[in-house]
């Protein structure tokens, strides 16, 4: 198959789209064109240098054809796939997001989620995502759209909302970090070898607050090796390359995991990072000290400035053929889930996609994260069961205040937008009802350039 369309929104991202152009070079099966968009053509521009390099190298088994467009129509016009991958505002809106909490004594490990970062980024991506569901509607209603973009539940949601029709599903590569580590206690206790790939594990809950509560390898459990794990590690955390959380913003010890594995009995299944940031202050990240006590890291936007300047500098040097970016597998799972898709084979994996009831204890049509088997045009829900009650409660409070931050861009109400923002729970256990507002209209003010939608009102 060698016409396939994609649409790329956002096509000028450096890094991870390499890495996505990558894994299409690598898949013989299909080919065809991506049409790059983004409000900065010239990084469009560049990849398109970048994009057309990569499939001509030796080692690419299939041959794509990258081009910059600088309308989102040209992108959309015949997709079979749209991709979407974007920054929701700027490095400076990054920053207030994650670094103006700190000032009252709030702490977020990524704020791009839940706390007061994620839903001051929500309150800039919803209306942006409204456009990208307008403009899917009238371009290309039937293909499929799959978002990489934070905060992902969010960002699907609003698609299915303004275009309930829409054929979306977010991805999200956290959960794929279980079966790894469930793959080094196996050799550790059994000295067994398994390929990720032979474990299976039933997934359940909302992006970044992800559950698991059955896995498997073959006839054996693994809900107790982990348990074990769980206790024998829990003070000194257990990890692939000891110590790497102390360098690597993106790396921990899994103890935050263990912790939860201890209170609930099923394993939290997303990055530890990413989990402690759906609960109190008090309990993972009540400062910084306490923070390294628990072996992960605060991702400073200092860390992501001198990055984006890396990769640019990068993408410079790729363009001009003065490097090249090494075809490897990226370790997402995008490629395949279209050609599955595509017909050419079938596929089960986690994705973010609507509650029609495969997962019990929340609301319908709420985006939830769960297995799904995906083959020629049709993504089909695996039934996940119920969390126990004690953690659905903390999954019902996040997503009812995703609800409530849709339900304010909606109706460009900023005071529906602060009562999400007090009752998260970062936020609620630390300021009270006035020093929180505060908080809020200081953001608010901070980003007020890319919340011109509530202006309209």
């Amino acid at each position: 198959m060698n016409d396939v369309k994609i649409a790329y929104i956002g096509g000028g991202s450096k890094g991870w789209a390499w890495k996505f152009m990558a894994d299409l070079a690598l898949e013989e099966s299909f080919s065809g064109e991506v049409r790059l968009y983004d409000i900065n053509f010239e990084a469009a521009k560049i990849n398109e240098i970048i994009g057309n390099r990569i499939s001509e190298q030796k080692s690419a088994k299939s041959k794509w054809r990258y081009k910059a467009v600088k309308e989102i129509g040209e992108a959309l016009e015949g997709a079979d796939f749209i991709v979407i991958s974007i920054l929701p505002g700027t490095l400076d809106e990054m920053e207030i997001d994650v670094h103006l909490p700190e000032e009252y004594g709030i702490y977020q490990s990524v704020g791009d989620t839940p706390g007061p970062g994620g839903v001051i980024r929500a309150l800039r991506t919803i209306p942006i995502y409204m456009e990208f569901a307008e403009a899917i509607r009238k371009y290309s209603p039937t293909s499929w759209v799959i978002n990489y973009t934070n905060p992902m539940a969010l960002c699907v949601r609003t698609l299915y909302t303004v275009f309930p029709k829409i054929k979306a599903i977010g991805c999200c590569h956290e959960v794929f970090k279980i079966p790894k580590i469930l793959s080094l206690m196996l050799k550790e206790k059994e000295n067994i070898d398994v390929s990720l790939s032979e474990i299976k594990q039933n997934v359940l809950g909302i992006n970044h607050f992800t559950w698991v509560d059955k896995i498997s390898y073959r006839n054996m459990d693994l809900l107790p090796i982990y348990g074990e794990f769980a206790e024998k590690y829990y003070y000194e955390g257990y990890e692939e390359e000891k110590g790497r959380w102390t360098w690597d913003y993106f790396a921990s010890a899994n103890r935050v995991k263990f912790d939860l594995y201890k209170r609930y009995g099923i394993i939290a299944a997303a990055g530890d990072r990413h989990l402690a940031e759906f609960f109190p202050a008090y309990w993972y990240l009540e400062n910084p000290e306490k923070v390294k006590e628990w072996k992960f890291s605060l991702t400073p936007v200092s860390f992501r400035r001198q990055q984006a300047k890396e990769l640019y500098e990068m993408s410079q040097k790729l363009a001009k053929g003065e490097m090249e970016f090494p075809i490897k597998p990226s370790g997402e799972v995008g490629v395949q889930i279209m050609k599955a898709l595509l017909g050419l084979s079938d596929f089960i994996t986690n994705v973010n996609y609507p509650n029609v009831g495969q997962m019990d204890g929340v609301p319908r049509d709420v985006i939830v994260e769960t297995n799904v088997y995906i083959t020629r045009d049709n993504i089909l829900p695996i039934y996940a069961g119920k969390l126990p009650n004690d953690v659905n409660s903390w999954v019902l409070r996040h997503i009812m205040n995703q609800e409530m931050i849709l339900q304010a861009v909606l109706e460009k109400d900023l005071k529906l937008a602060f009562r999400a923002f007090y009752n998260d729970p970062l936020v609620e256990s630390r300021l009270n009802h006035s020093k929180a507002k505060e908080l809020f209209d200081r953001m608010i003010d901070g980003t007020k350039r890319f919340l011109k939608y509530f202006e309209e009102k």
